[in-house]
């Protein structure tokens, strides 16, 4: 491995103005755009996952390792590697990162591996889509005490896409000042 320090956990998320990312486990919007950029962020890094996220997913994520957590040991997922424990499949997410020299380990969802992994994520490449719209999947609200903004850029509806859209890279504050 030639990093030399250990792989950034970073979540991507594409969520509404009021934090929905899913209803009746679906995203719900259509945006064309917003998935070839996930495709370009996470291509060629560990993707790791909850079962219903996974379920959700037409085919396996190609050109990544895709790595799902269960709580059924018994769980099949073709083209998957099936975890019952989270800190064995991140543990595994960051061995998989190293042997194919990238520094970041995806986190796509769902919401309660977001939740769980909030603590220890790095980074966020999120996708904040111009709509107020119903749901029972949430993302985490964030702070500008917690977190700085990059690379911020507004995106029209284009072809395929349901709603205008942001995205933004956003990073862990490496110390918060006090008050």
């Amino acid at each position: 491995m030639n990093l030399s320090r250990p792989p950034i956990l970073a979540a991507i998320v594409a969520r509404s103005t009021n934090h929905v990312i899913g209803r009746d486990g679906e995203l719900p919007w259509r945006l064309r755009s917003d998935l070839q950029h996930f495709k370009r962020v996470t291509l060629g890094k560990p993707c790791l996952m909850g079962r219903k996220t996974w379920e959700s997913l037409p085919f396996p994520l190609p050109g990544r390792p895709n790595l799902v957590l269960t709580r059924d040991a018994e769980y099949q997922a073709k083209g998957a590697e099936v975890f019952t424990d989270l800190h064995a499949m991140v543990g595994r997410g960051a061995e998989l990162a190293g042997s194919l020299d990238v520094d970041e380990v995806m986190i796509i969802g769902g919401a309660q591996i977001y939740k769980s992994l909030m603590p220890w994520i790095g980074r966020i490449y999120e996708t904040e889509v111009d709509v107020v719209i119903e749901g029972d999947a949430y993302f985490p609200e964030l702070t500008a005490k917690t977190w700085v903004s990059h690379d911020e850029t507004q995106h029209s509806a284009g072809k395929g896409d349901d709603h205008a859209f942001k995205t933004r890279r956003l990073d862990r504050r490496l110390s918060e000042s006090s008050s």
